[in-house]
């Protein structure tokens, strides 16, 4: 790094120990809490719509604070943003936990999202910052990407014991104590690592939202990463509410649909390089269309809840990693002199219509059945074929 301030002098696992807290805590916050969410209407006297807030609220808050939090960091720094982020985070999980009103809850939630996402972006800017042009960003990048898979494997296992021996409360007063913990460090070992020397060219933004690729991959993430935030949002109603799953039982059905993720995910780059971006997607597209199958199949022929639930989320789950593994490449590609207000927009775009649409689903449909998702994904993976089938004929009648 060239007129920067000073690179960072860690070890490979030293830097590790300090960015992952950071990566697992935004998603642990969604993960942990889905054990009690059956619970959580009576608990707080309030309605199992509100509840739904509390996660669909977080992801919208996840993706749009990323708008804001970037550009802030360029202006004054990773540090400051990052440790603002983390002890919002612990304040507001603190705060969550007291909480005596489903109102009050939501609003936490959301507090504890804006936090998340400040250290989020803090996060990758400073891994860019750092990492950009050195062999470990490689190894680095491909650990934080397996956090999508692995946390929501062990989250709700560690959310259904401390809930069952402690309490809802403790659940969230153990992520505030996480995060007092990642800050305490952060605070003394994580320096600042924004280029001194940057150049700050304001170019229009306007090419992003003119690009189709852009859109269509972007729908593509939405669609995979959508059909998954339905799955978390209904299942805990599905096996726990309906099925009578104990709180344990449910996490560890939850943590299968993980784990067939994480052992796709070893194979994605053989994927990538055999088939392609366009090639992974719609094979993505495929693999979510025929999990809705099975799951309607589950649910007219009144199969049992694993049978009918679990095994077809394992096939939505391989079409899940097939998506999104390849689709920012595939809507950021035309963007490298804009990249950071690109990847922003990515994750903002996507976030807004996996919550919105995420929530319409579940709200409109029977959330008690695998309906939501049958209808997320059928429907999402439509759109985006229709997408690249209009992608492709425009290359075509391009070249």
């Amino acid at each position: 790094m060239t007129k920067t301030r000073p690179e960072w002098a860690y070890t490979l696992p030293a830097a590790l120990l300090l960015l992952v807290p950071f990566d697992i805590l935004a998603s642990l916050a969604m993960d942990i809490y889905l054990p009690v969410v059956p619970a959580m209407p009576s608990i707080l006297n309030t309605t199992p719509t509100m509840i739904q807030l509390t996660l669909s609220l977080y992801m919208v808050m996840l993706g749009v604070g990323q708008v804001i939090f970037g550009p802030l960091s360029d202006r004054i720094g990773r540090r400051p943003v990052l440790l603002g982020g983390i002890m919002l985070f612990a304040v507001a999980s603190t705060a969550a936990a007291w909480s005596t009103t489903g109102i009050a809850f939501v609003a936490f939630r959301v507090v504890q999202a804006i936090g998340a996402s400040a250290m989020l972006v803090a996060m990758f800017a400073t891994v860019r910052d750092v990492y950009a042009k050195r062999t470990e960003g490689v190894v680095i990048y491909g650990l934080l990407s397996s956090m999508l898979a692995f946390v929501p494997a062990v989250g709700p296992i560690g959310g259904a014991v401390i809930g069952e021996f402690l309490g809802w409360r403790a659940i969230f007063i153990t992520l505030a104590l996480l995060a007092f913990v990642a800050a305490a460090n952060a605070s003394v070992r994580w320096h600042e690592t924004r280029p001194l020397d940057q150049t700050r060219i304001r170019r229009s933004a306007l090419p992003i939202f003119a690009s189709p690729a852009f859109w269509v991959y972007t729908l593509a993430f939405s669609a995979g990463m959508g059909s998954f935030f339905v799955f978390f949002s209904t299942a805990p109603r599905v096996l726990i509410g309906q099925a009578g799953y104990t709180e344990i039982g449910f996490s560890l059905a939850f943590a299968t649909v993980s784990l067939v993720m994480i052992v796709t995910t070893r194979f994605a780059s053989i994927f990538v390089r055999r088939w392609g971006i366009a090639g992974c997607v719609v094979r993505g597209m495929a693999f979510l269309g025929g999990g809705a199958v099975l799951l309607g199949i589950g649910e007219v022929v009144g199969s049992s809840p694993f049978l009918g639930f679990i095994l077809p989320m394992w096939v939505v789950a391989v079409g899940i990693v097939l998506t999104v593994s390849v689709t920012a490449n595939g809507a950021l590609a035309q963007f490298d002199d804009i990249a950071g207000s690109a990847v922003a927009f990515y994750f903002c775009i996507q976030s807004l219509i996996v919550s919105v649409g995420g929530t319409l689903a579940v709200t409109l449909l029977n959330g008690d059945t695998a309906w939501p998702v049958i209808v997320y994904a059928v429907t999402m993976a439509v759109i985006v074929v229709l997408g690249l089938a209009l992608l492709r004929s425009r290359n075509v009648a391009g070249s």
